[in-house]
């Protein structure tokens, strides 16, 4: 089993930056995919980023590709999102998930879930 703790959110002007962390606690946090997902309000979850459990395959949305980074260090069980250039339409609860596949995109590809780190990018 493996319980995922976001951190790192907060508030930000637009182009500014963020970066989360998903620290993970189990043994299997190294044999597992990851994802950051995000939900805005009145929306459903989006995917937003995926890395292999290697590290060496990553996987973005259109929407963030070239702004966002995903990185994962699996000495101390803990995946990254770095976030540049943010927009206001960013602004979201960010979820880390830990999943099965290669560089799983959604949702029922992941089975463990973090509670979300709020993002909110000002204008």
């Amino acid at each position: 089993q493996v319980q995922l703790v976001e951190s790192g959110g907060g508030l930000v002007q637009a182009g500014g930056s963020l970066r989360l962390s998903c620290a993970a606690s189990g043994r299997t946090f190294s044999s597992h995919a990851m994802g950051w997902f995000r939900q805005a309000p009145g929306k459903e979850r989006e995917f937003v980023a995926a890395i292999s459990w290697s590290g060496g395959s990553t996987y973005y949305a259109d929407s963030v590709k070239g702004r966002f980074t995903i990185s994962r260090d699996n000495a101390v069980n803990t995946v990254y999102l770095e976030m540049n250039s943010l927009k206001p339409e960013d602004t979201a609860v960010y979820y880390c998930a830990a999943g099965s596949g290669r560089v799983p995109k959604s949702n029922n590809e992941y089975v463990y879930w973090g509670q979300g780190t709020q993002v909110t990018v000002s204008s």
